[in-house]
């Protein structure tokens, strides 16, 4: 037994720091802990539709990203919006007035996501897209 401590770690050279940058990342990406329509337990679908509707105007969404929030209308922090949840054939922006319910969002449940959103009245003087992409103004 030898009383010398070990080498210290080596930077990786740069030939195995290119297999590393190979990888696909879709293998790194962890998956989104935000319950989407389709990742809804049924408990938690029926706890949120036996729920009240609360009323709001649309913060802000972005259809690329596929979310945004809501501001309600008695005041309390936005609600966040996912694109699965959205009713209708209108895409939502900024300033239309909504109706929605609300859900809690795992694992904690501390914060809250609105669900069953259906837009009642269209921000004048903004254009609209539909989901198939069709463009009309209001």
């Amino acid at each position: 037994m030898s009383s010398e401590p070990p080498p210290p770690p080596q930077p990786p050279t740069q030939e195995a720091s290119v297999g590393l940058l190979d990888v696909p990342q879709a293998h790194n990406v962890v998956p989104s802990p935000l319950p989407t329509r389709r990742t809804r337990t049924f408990s938690a679908t029926v706890r949120a539709s036996q729920g009240p509707v609360y009323k709001g105007v649309c913060k802000c969404f972005c259809r690329s990203k596929g979310h945004g929030f809501i501001t309600p209308a008695d005041g309390g922090p936005d609600i966040f919006l996912h694109i699965s949840d959205v009713e209708g054939e209108y895409v939502p922006v900024e300033g239309d007035e909504v109706t929605f319910k609300m859900c809690s969002i795992p694992p904690k449940n501390e914060k809250l996501q609105a669900v069953e959103v259906v837009i009642t009245h269209l921000a004048p003087g903004t254009k609209h897209e539909t989901w198939s992409g069709h463009v009309i103004s209001s």
